[in-house]
């Protein structure tokens, strides 16, 4: 039996009279889900400053909203198990970056300062916010579908960066991402 609750997001399966849910995950998607409304919300206040950079060498909140929504497309490329454009570390360094960055930054519960790969450095983004609301929400049915179908073989995601990694963890590990860049939007306001 399915039962849709908050917002579709909780898959209820009975097995003997008892609820076995996909808790982990369904938690992390519905964070993930309220960060992406947050981080929406935040670039329609942003809109008045929309293609104008905080500070200089920094991104305006269009290329911000753009650079959120290539990472997630990309993440849902990683987790439906399909090429993605994220860089390849070899296989004997992707256990030392799962623990430096990936559980660092879950651990943390906030997002370390890093620097963006080229392909996720736009030099532009959507001409509006509502053009930019749109593509960061398909970006986010994808994510979330290929995470749910991910979930539904037992397979774990297999990160060309960090090696095998829970799928629970790799959406939060999303909405971790998306509140860091929630936070720069805030300052364009």
């Amino acid at each position: 039996m399915w039962d849709r609750g908050i917002e579709g997001l909780r898959d209820v399966r009975m097995f003997g009279g008892e609820d076995v849910r996909m808790t982990d995950l369904n938690q992390a998607l519905i964070r993930l889900h309220g960060a992406v409304a947050e981080f929406v919300a935040a670039a329609v206040v942003a809109a008045p400053r929309w293609t104008v950079p905080r500070a200089p060498g920094k991104w305006s909140p269009s290329q911000v909203v753009e650079h959120v929504a290539r990472i997630m497309e990309e993440s849902a490329n990683v987790a439906s198990g399909d090429p993605s454009k994220f860089p390849t570390v070899s296989r004997l360094l992707r256990p030392v970056a799962r623990v430096i960055f990936f559980r660092r930054i879950l651990r943390r519960n906030s997002f370390l300062k890093l620097k963006t790969a080229g392909p996720f450095d736009p030099a532009t983004g959507s001409p509006t916010p509502g053009q930019g609301r749109v593509r960061v929400e398909q970006a986010l049915a994808r994510f979330n579908k290929a995470c749910r179908g991910r979930e539904a073989g037992g397979k774990e995601v297999p990160s060309t960066i960090f090696g095998d990694v829970s799928v629970a963890d790799f959406a939060r590990f999303q909405e971790l991402h998306v509140r860091h860049h929630l936070a720069q939007l805030g300052e364009s306001a």
